[in-house]
């Protein structure tokens, strides 16, 4: 899910359309959309994560 959310975001999608697109496969929500807040929380752990793992110098 992670990796389709950041092709939408490349593309320029709204939070809003990458969600509408968006598919849970696993779970209690197993078939439902994720929502725009999620898909946003998703993206920022995945910056923050890349950015720690920069090396600093």
């Amino acid at each position: 899910m992670l990796s389709i959310a950041l092709q939408r975001r490349e593309q320029e999608m709204s939070l809003r359309d990458i969600a509408k697109r968006l598919v849970i496969t696993t779970g209690t929500k197993n078939g439902q959309h994720p929502s725009p807040a999620t898909v946003m929380r998703m993206l920022r752990e995945r910056d923050e994560h890349t950015t720690a793992m920069e090396p600093t110098g």
